[in-house]
């Protein structure tokens, strides 16, 4: 019996860190950056007014009420900004260029709104509404640093610093097929005893969710020749092979049968449930995972070890889902000896459990938007009780 920390350590070292590309800053949203980008110019790229108003020297607006007469205008973009001459203000935007001699923005609802001259009926503390050259970062200092996933903030960042193109992993390609001749098409008439098929679905979306590009390799019947024919014509152009199905310990388990002759796959038992049947290995020396076929078990495998995996091969500094405390609102059971992954909902500090622990109820599954982690030494947890919850991105809400 292998622990969860030892297969997550297996699988982790079949995935070596990508390679990696430069991409345009357009492609680059949802990669991970491969190496600290710097700033190309500095942030804000001069000092700038932070309000529509007035550019003034405190000392002359600090006494109100105050008449002055208006000497310039400076919008946003403009470039030939001249200085403030004592005894005038200058009519100002927010994120224009501030006029040197000016100490304070007086913004334009404690004025009267003149053009030509202005009233000034209240002033700001000197410094106030000024945005300082290089206060946000400066010219040349780190603006994104390796290992940091390129969201919506990231990329603005990016393009406000002058950057164009980023260094990021390649992402990995992963093969996804399913396995049994139960199996059917969604959609497709179902004779007695057959099921439509839902796990390379389920398991392409998580990859695409992990930072992969998954494509689907056609289902195959139990047959060892056909198994092992379809695996290997498509290995060639993969980073990774996940399989789900034909790995536990009764007749027709296909992958184990066909790969257990390569002698290149190890198949264990691990201390969890669901997911007690794993495997991992290679093929042709390309990385093989082989997770359980029961949809929760191999949804629940693939968040385990699989996710992380990837994560870390495309250089996240934080592969894992965020782990938070909280706390039961109804009493559960565990079986000693194995580490439990309940599916949950988990909102506002509490979680309730979703469903019962049945590696086949894929429903319960879509409702739940956590995982509730349970120790192996743990058999009973009281209402109220603190647990571990993995929280789940995309989860139905």
């Amino acid at each position: 019996m292998r622990t969860v920390e030892e297969h997550r350590a297996v699988v982790a070292a079949l995935l070596p860190t990508l390679p990696e590309e430069e991409v345009p800053l357009a492609a680059a949203h949802g990669r991970v950056l491969a190496r600290d980008v710097a700033a190309a110019v500095a942030l804000p790229g001069f000092d700038n007014s932070a309000m529509d108003g007035y550019a003034a020297r405190w000392a002359e607006v600090s006494r109100p009420p105050v008449r002055l007469p208006v000497a310039e205008d400076i919008p946003a973009g403009r470039t030939d900004v001249v200085p403030l001459a004592p005894g005038t203000v200058h009519r100002i935007m927010t994120g224009a260029p501030l006029p040197a001699g000016a100490d304070v923005v007086v913004p334009v609802e404690l004025t009267d709104g003149g053009t030509d001259v202005v009233e000034i009926r209240d002033s700001p503390a000197a410094g106030t509404h000024l945005r300082a050259a290089g206060e946000d970062i400066a010219a040349g200092a780190v603006a994104l640093r390796a290992g940091s996933p390129l969201g919506a903030a990231q990329l603005g960042l990016a393009a406000a610093v002058g950057v164009t193109t980023l260094p990021v992993r390649r992402k990995p390609r992963v093969l996804v097929l399913s396995t049994g001749s139960e199996l059917v098409a969604p959609g497709q008439p179902l004779l007695p005893g057959q099921i439509y098929e839902s796990n390379s679905a389920l398991l392409v979306a998580a990859v695409e969710d992990a930072g992969g590009e998954a494509r689907r390799l056609h289902f195959v019947p139990d047959d060892v020749d056909q198994f092992l024919a379809t695996v290997r014509a498509e290995l060639a152009t993969a980073d990774l092979l996940i399989t789900s199905g034909g790995v536990s310990a009764g007749a027709y388990e296909v992958v184990k049968d066909a790969f257990r002759t390569l002698g290149t796959v190890e198949f264990v038992k691990v201390s969890m449930q669901p997911g007690g049947p794993q495997g991992a290995g290679t093929v042709d020396g390309v990385p093989v995972v082989t997770l359980p076929g029961n949809p929760v078990s191999a949804f629940v495998s693939f968040e385990v070890f699989v996710r992380p995996a990837l994560r870390r091969a495309l250089g996240h500094e934080n592969p894992d889902r965020l782990h938070v405390p909280a706390r039961l609102t109804g009493p559960l059971r565990s079986p000693a000896g194995k580490r439990q992954f309940l599916r949950g909902r988990y909102d506002g500090g509490q979680v309730s459990q979703v469903g019962g622990p049945g590696s086949h109820l894929v429903a319960h599954l879509a409702r739940a938007n956590c995982l509730v982690v349970v120790p192996e030494d743990v058999t009973e947890l009281p209402a109220g009780a603190e647990v571990d919850v993995v929280l789940i991105e995309g989860a139905l809400q």
